[in-house]
């Protein structure tokens, strides 16, 4: 499937990811940031694009994911520091993501929320169905999330599947990992050698690694009963419990200082998704615990002296009061402009060459061109109370104020500045406005060629698959329609051998099943593949056979011994025919994609192997000496010379022997001898005499036949070569 994980980096999304992965998934990534820094596990393709834009529609056409999943309350883009902003911003980007996913129409999509959502104390686990009662910015926003994703459910038609998680914790790398209340208490016992703790705070942890599984049964499971489900482990834990731990693991004196606090509980109920999903827990607190405070303790210094250094007093002060500066900045330098021409001013009054000069009014424009209209204002104001106090130098400041020549040049002053400032506001707005509009279409063009780029690469990438890739279909299927070339009693031998080239091992067999219980080996390609014995009870092997009854591959995922590592069954009118089993896989192969792998071929194998059944049971009259079980020379010779090749390429073990019987006694010496074989072996007429071929049986074991035959007053020699 395609999968589409959208949230920025933590341990959470990368555990995800490397499940995803090894299940055979294909991953792509939608970071919410542009900015490259942040690493991730490898995934398919990574789009690091914010989730404001309007390329969205793009992302999800060039991925078009069968599954969606936003890693919201989990997802590191949002810290949460600035709380209100934080909030307004996580439920729009959460809305455009959905309306840019419902334009695809195709996929679920799955929201990630978390146990924030409940807050209080509850006498009861709580159930999904239950009312969200969060209280703080973050759990109302989720809970608002929630009842989005509810609403474009039912209105929009979409499957949207909300997930909350129990209290989540993991082992932390850094401080900044440590986001989680366990290793929060961890790190104050190694700092104050005490730990606080609620005494009436009782939760659900749940370990990421359980989340991660949870939520890929989710993902893999197309059909769900239920929109909303809770991810929670069954046991409850205190802060007290915790403390306890934390103290236990590291065998010091840890005070801890139990309080009455509003924590409440509230414990998540789990048992819907455990029904339907059928998970359990597999990890527990009390061991997971013991190994982040050995870790934390052991990497004490990274949690402990990664403290920020002291800001000295002028930064500090510069970044609180900066703005004020910067915005009295072009102030003062008008004013320290100014002292200049009020000079001269002064100077040129009285000069018959620069009388008729106004540099106040050069003053006003330099500052209404450099600054605008606010600057222009504020020198037109300097450039007045410098022309007052100079004419009051001959006049008294009565006579100044009632001079009609006054306010003529005064609004001369103020008009000049004003249209002066007001034109070059309005040019750098045009300015900036077309320099904006400029680097968002620029942006555009860059994000279209980076989605073009990565579509022009998945696109090499499938047409490089579908070309010549190991796994595509036409490589598949030009190899096993050899089978369709091949004669009949050697097409079990080569279909071992395309399994091999296939699915990338030497260790494969191929098991008959013979009756309701027994499966006798046909074919092994090598001496691992001969290990369960030439015939086994594969009724008994309940495990592998209760995949392979509901038509599901089996995959060895505990590595057991006893049983091959995948293993599937090829049927005949709903029963069961043949069982193929695989070893020598690594473990990075045994995925779904594997899986799917092995089904595909041995559909592809499946019509062959029974035409080539039928064909020699069509003519099974004709290949036998009439009235008898006796395989005439031209059958048993052709059956010879099957087995033989392929006792040279090492895919069987046979071994040929010659009865010593005179030649009118073979009808009647054959009943007799057909009786003392068992059903896998043939008996047959090659060059005039009579022959047992021992299938799977090699030497030692063929002497024990010699010897039964022997007592049944049968004598019989074993060929050292094969008279084909």
């Amino acid at each position: 499937m395609n999968i589409l994980l959208i949230g920025g980096n933590s341990s959470l999304i990368n555990h995800l990811i490397l499940k995803l992965r090894k299940e055979g998934h294909r991953v792509f990534l939608l970071t919410g940031s542009k900015y490259k820094k942040n690493k991730y596990e490898k995934v398919f393709e990574r789009y690091d694009f914010p989730y404001e834009g309007d390329y969205l529609r793009e992302i999800f056409d060039s991925v078009s994911p069968d599954i969606t999943v936003f890693m919201g309350a989990f997802d590191s883009n949002y810290r949460w520091q600035e709380e209100g902003r934080e909030a307004v911003r996580f439920a729009s980007n959460l809305m455009n993501m959905l309306v840019a996913c419902s334009e695809i129409k195709k996929g679920r999509v799955i929201f990630l929320s978390s146990d924030a959502v409940f807050e209080g104390d509850y006498e009861e686990a709580i159930c999904e169905d239950e009312t969200p009662s969060g209280k703080t910015f973050r759990g109302t926003t989720l809970a608002q999330a929630e009842q989005i994703c509810a609403n474009v459910r039912k209105n929009w038609e979409m499957d949207v599947t909300v997930l909350r998680l129990a209290h989540l914790y993991h082992i932390p790398k850094s401080l900044e990992d440590a986001d989680n209340l366990p290793a929060g208490m961890c790190i104050e016992a190694l700092r104050d050698g005490a730990v606080r703790a609620d005494e009436s705070h009782e939760f659900s942890l749940l370990h990421e690694n359980d989340a991660v599984e949870y939520i890929y049964r989710a993902i893999h499971k197309q059909e769900h009963q239920y929109d909303v489900y809770h991810l929670s482990s069954a046991n409850a834990v205190s802060e007290v419990k915790i403390a306890g731990l934390i103290r236990q693991s590291l065998n010091q004196n840890i005070g801890i200082s139990a309080f009455s606090g509003v924590g409440g509980c509230h414990i998540l109920d789990g048992s819907r998704f455990a029904a339907e999903y059928g998970v359990q827990e597999f990890c527990s607190p009390e061991k997971y615990i013991q190994q982040m405070v050995v870790y934390m303790q052991k990497h004490k210094a990274v949690f402990l002296e990664n403290k920020k250094e002291k800001t000295p007093f002028f930064e500090r002060v510069l970044k609180k009061w900066g703005w004020a500066v910067r915005a009295l900045v072009p102030f003062i330098e008008n004013l320290i402009c100014f002292i200049p021409f009020f000079m001269l001013n002064n100077r040129t009054a009285e000069s018959q060459y620069f009388a008729n000069l106004d540099f106040y009014l050069l003053y006003v424009l330099l500052f209404a061109v450099i600054y605008g209209q606010q600057q222009a204002s504020f020198s037109a104001v300097c450039a007045v109370a410098g022309y007052i106090f100079r004419q009051m130098y001959h006049r008294s400041g009565f006579e100044v104020v009632l001079d009609y020549n006054t306010y003529v040049w005064i609004a001369q002053l103020f008009i000049v500045g004003l249209i002066v400032g007001y034109l070059r506001d309005q040019i750098r707005a045009m300015k900036m406005e077309s320099k904006e509009m400029e680097e968002y279409l620029s942006g555009q063009i860059q994000d279209i060629k980076d989605i073009n780029s990565t579509n022009v690469r998945v696109k090499e990438v499938m047409e490089q698959q579908l070309i010549d890739q190991k796994d595509s279909i036409g490589k598949i299927y030009s190899i096993t329609s050899k089978l369709d070339r091949t004669m009949p009693d050697e097409v079990l031998f080569d279909a071992v051998e395309m399994m091999e080239r296939l699915m990338g091992t030497e260790d494969v067999a191929i098991y008959n099943v013979v009756n309701g219980d027994y499966a006798r080996m046909f074919s092994a390609s090598s001496k691992k593949a001969r290990e369960l014995g030439n015939s086994i009870r594969y009724k008994e092997m309940s495990v592998m056979y209760d995949a392979l009854k509901e038509h599901r591959v089996f995959i060895n995922k505990s590595l057991d011994p006893q049983y091959p590592l995948m293993a599937n069954a090829i049927f005949e009118n709903e029963e069961m025919q043949m069982i193929v089993m695989l070893w020598g896989l690594s473990w990075e192969r045994m995925t779904l994609g594997q899986a799917n792998m092995l089904v595909v071929v041995s559909a592809l194998i499946q019509n062959a192997v029974l035409s080539a059944r039928r064909y020699l049971q069509a003519l099974e009259e004709k290949r036998y000496i009439e009235g008898s079980r006796i395989l005439d020379q031209e059958a048993f010779s052709s059956l010879v010379t099957a087995y033989h090749h392929a006792k040279e390429r090492n895919l069987v073990e046979c071994v040929l022997l010659q009865l010593q019987l005179p030649k009118n006694t073979y009808k009647t010496q054959g009943d007799k001898v057909s009786c003392l074989v068992r059903n896998s072996d043939y008996l047959g007429i090659l060059d005039g005499g009579l022959y047992i071929l021992l299938t799977n049986t090699d030497c030692t074991e063929a002497d024990f036949v010699k010897r039964r035959l022997q007592e049944h007053e049968v004598q019989s020699e074993i060929m050292e070569y094969m008279p084909v």
